[in-house]
């Protein structure tokens, strides 16, 4: 018995030695020991894209179509991308944390540092807050004063400051800009976006009303994608000690490598070559035939994650709307992007000719005939346009070789 006693001790008195190591330097190249455990973060919502290689452009005999996605082998590392596309309600919280600010702000609600005081309590029925609505009502209720709806965001220009070299010694101080916009969503596509139609219920409720609130949001264009982008980013460092990447946009690349969802040389996302399963059913949303749009189980956007996911989780990347990224277009980027992580990236000015303007969406929409529901169809929407069928998702860059090493 003494001696297991004693074998308990000498093993305690090792252990805390070889405890005390990691606390305290021992004249040994250890790194740094003062660094937090990495174990990765998978965020809410966001399904994992492993890294790999595909081979991108048409899936047909689309002769034309070849000179705007040319057949190419890429490679791309693995990310984070949303399961669906930003809800009307995801971004409701977005705009809810605008207007409560800017309530805050009207408030006088700010700490001893000059920062707005998150824990006051706000009366919207307060006076003080009258400006939020417009003076006029409309059938007896209030209408909400969107113009005030301004966020101001982040942007770096990555690409000036790998040009300016190493002897930049403000680093990228320089080359961050602020950029205030209004985010509230254009309701009013519905009804610009279709002439002689009647799309006026869609334009009062669709972002408005409960119903519609799992339905993916339209009427945001390239800027509010990106300013939601940054607010989320924001919100994630506010709440977890633990950093991950930027959310942003995905590029082209990333959204055609994910929404093939590791078929090879599929030209949908479920796989194909056809647009109805074996029982008959329409697999996504777009406009079949010559427009019998309810034909697909909706007749204008359905919820996020209607119809079947692909291999990697991914719903509606194919229909529904149409959905932002991050890249430039050019008609022949084929010709000349690299085979790794491919993009291009141009952050035109308002100053810009409008071609300079252009960024590419994938996907297609409810609106859409089939040709654009393929994986290899890519087309343009200008950066400062809002549409009734474009919407978007977020991805993150995975922080590390892959998944599988936790």
């Amino acid at each position: 018995m003494k001696n297991f006693i004693y074998l308990l001790l000498a093993a305690s008195f090792m252990a805390l030695s070889l405890s005390s190591c990691g606390s305290r330097e021992t004249g040994e190249l250890v790194g740094a020991l003062d660094r937090p455990d990495w174990k990765g973060v998978q965020p809410y919502g966001m399904v994992y894209v492993p890294p790999g290689t595909a081979h991108v452009g048409n899936s047909d005999q689309d002769i034309s179509g070849t000179f705007i996605q040319r057949p190419k082998a890429i490679t791309i590392n693995g990310f984070f991308m949303d399961d669906t596309e930003i809800t009307n309600n995801e971004y409701r919280q977005f705009l809810n944390w605008v207007r409560d600010s800017i309530a805050h702000d009207m408030m006088g609600d700010f700490d001893q540092n000059g920062n707005i005081d998150w824990a006051m309590d706000l009366d919207y029925a307060d006076e003080t807050l009258a400006d939020l609505y417009l003076e006029e009502r409309f059938a007896g209720k209030r209408q909400l004063n969107t113009n005030l709806y301004e966020y101001t965001y982040k942007e770096a220009d990555w690409g000036a400051a790998a040009n300016a070299g190493r002897n930049d010694r403000n680093g990228m101080s320089d080359y961050v800009s602020n950029k205030t916009i209004n985010v509230y969503p254009d309701t009013l596509v519905w009804v610009r976006d279709f002439a002689y139609s009647y799309n006026e219920p869609m334009a009062r409720r669709y972002f408005s009303h409960p119903a519609y609130d799992e339905y993916p949001i339209v009427g945001i264009d390239w800027h509010m994608a990106r300013a939601f982008s940054y607010w989320r980013t924001s919100l994630w460092n506010k709440y977890n000690e633990t950093a991950i990447e930027n959310f942003r946009l995905p590029t082209e690349y990333e959204f055609e490598y994910a929404a093939r969802g590791g078929k090879e040389n599929a030209p949908y996302p479920w796989g194909g070559p056809y647009i109805r399963n074996t029982k008959g059913c329409l697999l996504a949303n777009f406009k079949p035939g010559r427009g019998n749009y309810p034909d697909d189980g909706g007749a204008y956007t359905v919820a996020a994650d209607a119809y079947y996911p692909n291999d990697y989780g991914l719903y509606n990347m194919a229909g529904n709307v149409a959905e932002w990224t991050i890249t430039q277009f050019n008609e022949n980027a084929g010709s000349f992007i690299h085979d790794f992580n491919p993009d291009i990236r141009y952050n035109a000015s308002e100053d810009d000719p409008i071609a300079l303007k252009r960024k590419v969406i994938r996907g297609g929409s409810w609106k859409d005939v089939s040709f654009y529901l393929q994986n290899g169809t890519r087309t343009f929407e200008y950066q400062d346009t809002t549409k009734s069928y474009v919407g978007f998702r977020n991805v993150t860059s995975y922080t590390g070789r892959s998944i599988n090493d936790f």
